[in-house]
């Protein structure tokens, strides 16, 4: 064991200070010639701060470095001595892996560390998490769908486990079951054909909230509202900003995935031109592809918009690597390639340039045209506004009109959709001048005054 985890370990065999659900001991793995974007130690960090914001204590951790995943129980079996010898010591009661366990290990890992030992894996826990923060119908049925697709391969065994460890619940209850919480608890005698019709009923109930949603961006693409979606690694400060840009009350906490539905406020740029600016769920290293499937009709907000707010938290000491996981994610999830994409570096109020050796430097020569603000202190809020309008305006045409009083709907239109208007009344017509989107002067070519 290492000094490090010598340290961790130590360090969580005393009490908690307040009263949590469960006492969590986290379990990494290195994989030979496998590069992961953060290094074992960050990535465990990372899985710790999951833990704490499901409401369990971490009272210890350890990794393996293996050439390839042991079939059975993922770590060697002279680790699986180790870890439970460990539990035994620290009194630890839930054992999480860093990565998605197979139903196999997962059963092989619960017959060796005991029957009141939980194993859960990266993605249950984040499953878990957002159990907790559903507040719509929309974000219940995206969990819920995502929770029954995960646990519908480990129903023959793990089922029966569930049903002795939960207790009954849902997935809007408490924090009592970390792992357990969601739609399988009240189901637990259910056959896989009964959890593949619940599957199929929210994936129908899910195609209706994507309707819905795609006649809402319609109708907003009518009025020729341009939108902006604030995206990021999670807990980067995306509500913190849509607040402070927006004077919005959007939920906002120093923990992962503090915020899970989307918010959409509108806001003016310093151009005067309106604009919806839409928040979106945070991204993390090893997102479950559940999630991502599940939440497409959310995601499809930042496919649709017409420019990203890329938000960084410039104070973390992994905000390469999440940035780089933020691009991944955007690129080879949902897609998008040529988009329009400022980069915000949030929380410059904390950070410590005697600590970072230089990385802010090294951050602006690789985004000359990023800007830097505090959400918090509400600092350089106007420089990202005007950062945005200029790119907006980048895709916006000046045309001059001469529409007649006869066509007041194209009129009305036309004021919906420009900015910086200049208007003069004639005998039978109405002469305008303004800046719209480029993809709409087609609608008023024919009253063209040039």
């Amino acid at each position: 064991m290492s000094r490090m985890e010598q340290e961790r370990l130590t360090k969580g065999t005393g009490e908690a200070a307040e009263e949590v659900t469960g006492r969590a001991f986290l379990i990494g793995l290195v994989l030979a010639n496998h590069r992961s974007q953060l290094d074992i130690e960050s990535s465990l960090e990372e899985l710790g701060l999951l833990a704490d914001t499901a409401g369990l204590e971490v009272v210890g951790q350890t990794h393996q470095r293996v050439t390839h995943p042991d079939p059975a129980t993922y770590i060697g079996s002279g680790k699986v001595e180790e870890v439970r010898n460990w539990i035994a010591e620290l009194r630890a009661d839930i054992v999480i892996f860093d990565d998605e366990l197979a139903p196999r290990n997962q059963r092989e890992l619960e017959a060796a560390f005991g029957e009141n030992v939980r194993v859960l894996d990266r993605t249950a826990l984040i499953l878990d998490i957002f159990a907790q923060h559903a507040a719509t119908r929309e974000g219940y049925l995206q969990v819920a769908l995502a929770q029954y697709e995960y646990r519908l391969p480990r129903l023959t065994r793990q089922w029966t486990h569930l049903a002795r460890q939960a207790g009954g619940g849902a997935v809007r209850g408490g924090a009592a079951g970390v792992g357990l919480r969601g739609p399988g608890e009240t189901q637990l005698e259910v056959d896989r054909r009964e959890i593949r019709r619940h599957i199929s009923t929210l994936k129908a109930e899910l195609d209706e909230v994507r309707a819905h949603r795609e006649r809402y961006r319609a109708r907003r693409r009518k009025a020729g509202i341009p939108v902006a979606a604030l995206v990021g690694y999670t807990n980067a400060g995306k509500s913190t900003l849509l607040n402070a840009i927006s004077g919005a009350s959007v939920y906002s906490a120093d923990k992962l995935f503090a915020t899970l539905d989307p918010t959409t406020r509108r806001v003016q740029l310093p151009s005067g031109q309106k604009i919806l600016l839409t928040d979106t769920v945070g991204f993390i290293q090893k997102l479950p592809h559940s999630l991502v499937a599940a939440f497409r009709a959310t995601l499809e907000e930042v496919i649709e918009a017409d420019i990203l707010l890329h938000i960084i938290d410039v104070s973390h000491p992994n905000v390469v690597e999440q940035t780089s996981i933020v691009e991944q994610t955007l690129v080879e999830e949902l897609g998008i390639r040529d988009k329009p994409i400022v980069a915000v570096f949030n929380k410059i109020d904390l950070y410590d340039p005697d600590e970072s050796e230089g990385l802010l430097g090294r951050l602006k020569n690789r985004y000359p045209q990023a800007i830097f603000v505090s959400a918090l202190r509400r600092t350089g809020i106007t420089s990202l506004l005007e950062s945005m309008a200029g790119y907006l305006d980048a895709r916006q045409s000046v045309i001059a009109l001469r529409i007649p009083y006869t066509e007041g709907e194209l009129i009305a239109r036309f004021h919906s959709l420009a900015s910086d208007v200049i208007q003069h009344y004639e005998d039978s017509w109405v002469s305008l001048e303004g800046r719209i989107p480029a993809e709409y002067c087609y609608l008023f070519e024919k009253y063209s005054a040039r």
